[in-house]
């Protein structure tokens, strides 16, 4: 049954977490380019792969509980859910500004560019890559 818990929590992690971080990234030249059909396609695939990433902390919190011997005791697996919730936290935060961006270009008034949102996502976006690096370290090293 641990196997089998080690290789989705692995599997979500590459099939989701990686997208997301792709995604998210990707946007902010979108936002300058004032694409909106494709601001909504990433925005739609930001949801999508940010619910994905869940089963990656869910998978690996059953993953520690089945192992026993108090696993999740460890300081790595604390600091490696904390970082996570804070990434979590950050991807619903980009949510927003991709959502206010397609609203602001989607009215077509010149006043106002979204570059607020752009530059906020693109902050946002290289703090979560660099908090899931940082998460990835800690399960490779540990």
């Amino acid at each position: 049954m641990g196997t089998l818990l080690l290789w989705l929590h692995i599997a979500f992690a590459i099939f989701a977490i990686g997208p997301v971080v792709a995604v998210t990234s990707a946007t902010p030249r979108y936002i300058r380019a004032k694409d909106v059909n494709v601001l909504r396609y990433l925005h739609r695939s930001t949801r999508v792969f940010g619910v994905l990433a869940l089963g990656v902390f869910l998978f690996g919190l059953i993953l520690g509980v089945t192992m026993g011997g108090g696993t999740l005791g460890k300081p790595y697996l604390s600091i490696s859910m904390t970082l996570f919730i804070v990434a979590a936290v950050l991807l619903v935060i980009i949510d927003r500004d991709q959502s206010t961006a397609i609203q602001v270009l989607s009215s077509e008034s010149p006043a106002d560019d979204a570059k607020v949102q752009s530059g906020r996502v693109a902050a946002l976006a290289g703090i979560v890559a660099l908090l899931f690096l940082v998460i990835l370290v800690l399960m490779v090293w540990f």
